[in-house]
């Protein structure tokens, strides 16, 4: 339930927010956000409905979506404040709960002396470290460390923000249930296409390899977490039906 409040000026829901009055002005001008009401005085006001759909906006945008593809999305009839808030919810716990576990395992063997360590935590370290190598032969895990360092740190960390908000994206189509045919999910199929390229450098062969990976392991495991069978499957779907077009 939202609770209510009176109609709110943009320069005060700029405040309380954080984002820019000229954020809102230019949301306003694009047809994304425009306030609902109107005072005697011609005063442009912000109500509820207005604030909830701000919410779905900004979560969006954490989650990588242009304005245009939050337009696209907010203009369906099923696509709600809940859904959107917990999307965003499922992401930040996977991401953290990642986070936590690889944490749990370093820092049991730093704070541990070595006689202590169990070959049980050592493998799972491992496992969450290095999986990558047990489906590469040494002539791809080279050419692969080449790929990274002429890509740059920088560039990397960029590619892994951006792997993690195709995936959300993605799922917000498929829980949507929009045709992966549709111009919108198309459009994430050539993402995810040219982010494997980005990683394989184009090569088929490393490009093979990754795929027996996320077959032999799963989706989840290969991932460690980020995409879920469903959404690869869906994405599958996506892809098969742009490389048919290509």
């Amino acid at each position: 339930m939202i609770m209510k409040l009176d109609g709110i000026k943009v320069g005060k829901l700029a405040k309380q927010t954080g984002i820019s009055v000229r954020t809102l002005h230019y949301y306003d001008e694009i047809g994304l956000l425009s306030p609902s009401q109107r005072t005697n005085t011609d005063h442009r006001l912000y109500i509820p409905a207005d604030v909830v759909r701000l919410q779905q906006i900004v979560s969006l945008r954490q989650l990588g979506f242009s304005l245009e593809e939050i337009k696209d999305c907010l203009a369906r009839p099923a696509f709600s404040l809940k859904q959107v808030t917990q999307l965003h919810i499922d992401r930040l716990k996977a991401q953290i709960e990642q986070s936590h576990q690889l944490l749990q395992r370093l820092e049991a063997i730093a704070s541990h002396p070595s006689a202590s360590i169990t070959v049980e935590n050592l493998l799972k370290t491992i496992e969450a470290i290095t999986m990558i190598e047990q489906y590469y032969t040494q002539d791809q895990l080279t050419a692969l460390k080449q790929r990274r360092a002429q890509l740059g740190e920088d560039q990397i960390r960029q590619v892994e923000a951006e792997w993690q908000q195709l995936i959300a994206q993605a799922r917000v189509a498929m829980e949507n249930n929009i045709d992966p045919a549709s111009d919108l999910v198309q459009g994430l199929a050539q993402r995810w296409q040219d982010l494997i390229q980005m990683f394989t450098g184009s090569d088929p062969a490393i490009e093979q390899s990754l795929n027996t990976m996320y077959q032999q392991e799963g989706p989840a495991a290969a991932s460690q977490g980020a995409v879920d069978a469903a959404v690869f499957e869906y994405m599958g779907s996506a892809i098969a039906i742009f490389q048919a077009k290509v």
